[in-house]
């Protein structure tokens, strides 16, 4: 393993400004904590590709302030590998290109490594900011939760579960029958990560570049955070390598396999895709449909929990450069089975809390199907939906879950479209909906305890 480079002047930087969201703007070249020649490559790449450009428009294109490409430019003049192509009246109205000699080592530094996106952090600048954010994490309360879900229909206690874990930032564990909403539940708990946060568009991580932000899963502020943000001071001097956004959520399905939890190098940017739970720092990593993966559902809660407890999480490189990056999430485990089924009682013990995610009351479950009438613009029926529950729900033995008045209610929405006649709730719309959801219209209970089979 290569020796980490010492501490550069950026982390003290960090350091000197603690109450900032933002990064301070570096000032020089030093300041970023880069090595010089890795600006050099990044800008003589960009006017390689991009052909001759504006002071500006490098700026916007490396996130790189003026002064500190000036300093680079200015050096890469007296090298002769720029020259100034154009300059105007102001000190920035200026166009440089690349010289004969500069177009050839453009190549090289091309064809060696070919990422020429925005000018990275140091890792020690990210580890540093991603600890200060983990520690000013604003705390949920019980009335902050109780308005997130208050159409969600938890029961008391389940609701108190779920803050307890997030007051504490534990694991969690939902498991419940399949369409109780536990996937749905799982995302809203992201509604309850108050503030922003700064991620990086990329790391250098010895010689490679690896990059972090993702306009996927790192959202912009909500219009109200944002107008706080543009009346924050340092919003006018911030280190544009940084994104501000929104606490992150990021999902991972039955699709995932160890792999993807490894760095990825992508050959045509020329550096390497940070995995899922890099992206996850400071914000909330769902692994739904636990049990269905390609690894085993024990090795994949063991290797999270550990990563959890030391807090940081072990990364590699494909030349044999071993490193660590913070590992600070929320974490929320998702399964429709049985969880001594998945995983034996030392991996359990290694989750949070084990919270039961169940089917309605049939009160509750009456009041959410009115709610998605109304939503949908289907008039609803009183003695309608005592056949739902009396006759149909009843009579197959169906539990009354969560997804099924959306489900229901849209296809009564659908028929009546395709017909051209006003929606309504009707014994025979509903009829109609339930034979449209499962196969032969009547579900064996054998096979609602496993998953219902929605179409």
């Amino acid at each position: 393993m290569l020796a980490l480079e010492p501490p550069s002047p950026y982390t003290q930087l960090l350091d000197a400004e603690p109450d900032a969201t933002l990064p301070p703007q570096p000032k020089s070249v030093r300041d970023t904590g880069l090595p010089q020649q890795l600006v050099v490559e990044l800008v003589a790449k960009a006017l390689c590709l991009g052909g001759k450009s504006h002071l500006p428009v490098l700026t916007t294109k490396l996130h790189l302030s003026i002064n500190v490409l000036r300093e680079v430019l200015d050096f890469m003049v007296a090298e002769h590998v720029v020259e100034v192509a154009w300059r105007g009246e102001s000190d920035i109205d200026v166009q440089y290109q690349l010289t004969g000699a500069g177009k050839q080592r453009a190549s090289a530094w091309l064809e060696r490594c070919p990422y020429a996106g925005p000018a990275p952090v140091t890792l020690e600048a990210y580890r540093a900011m991603v600890e200060r954010q983990a520690v000013h994490v604003p705390q949920p309360c019980a009335d902050e939760l109780a308005a997130e879900f208050t159409d969600d229909f938890l029961a008391p206690p389940v609701q108190r579960m779920l803050g307890a874990a997030m007051y504490a930032g534990r694991s969690m564990l939902l498991y419940g029958p399949s369409g109780s909403g536990k996937s749905v539940l799982a995302r809203r708990l992201g509604a309850l990560l108050q503030g922003l946060v700064a991620v990086p568009h990329a790391l250098v991580v010895g010689q490679d570049i690896v990059q972090v932000y993702d306009p996927a899963l790192h959202r912009a502020p909500l219009p109200r955070q944002a107008r706080l943000a543009q009346q924050a001071p340092e919003r006018r001097s911030s280190d544009p390598r940084w994104v501000l956004c929104q606490r992150p959520v990021v999902a991972l399905d039955a699709s995932l396999d160890a792999d993807m939890l490894d760095l990825q190098p992508d050959a045509t940017s020329g550096c390497y895709r940070a995995p899922p739970q890099l992206k996850a720092n400071n914000g909330l990593l769902i692994v739904d449909d636990l049990g269905r993966q390609r690894l085993p559902a024990a090795d994949l809660l063991n290797r999270f929990a550990h990563a959890q407890e030391l807090e940081r999480s072990a990364m590699s490189l494909a030349g044999g450069y071993h490193f660590h990056v913070p590992c600070r999430m929320r974490l929320v485990y998702v399964t429709s089975l049985p969880p001594s089924s998945l995983l034996d009682d030392a991996a359990l013990r290694r989750v949070g809390y084990k919270i039961p995610v169940a089917a309605l009351s049939a009160a509750n479950y009456r009041t959410l199907l009115r709610q998605q009438c109304l939503s949908m613009g289907v008039a609803y029926d009183e003695a309608a939906l005592r056949y739902l529950l009396d006759e149909l729900h009843a009579g197959s033995g169906l539990p009354l879950l969560a997804c099924y008045p959306r489900e229901i209610v849209g296809r009564v929405a659908d028929f009546a479209g395709f017909m051209g006649e006003p929606a309504r709730l009707s014994i025979a719309a509903l009829d109609q909906a339930w034979i449209s959801m499962f196969a032969g219209g009547q579900p064996h209970a054998a096979d609602v305890d496993v998953e219902p089979r929605i179409a």
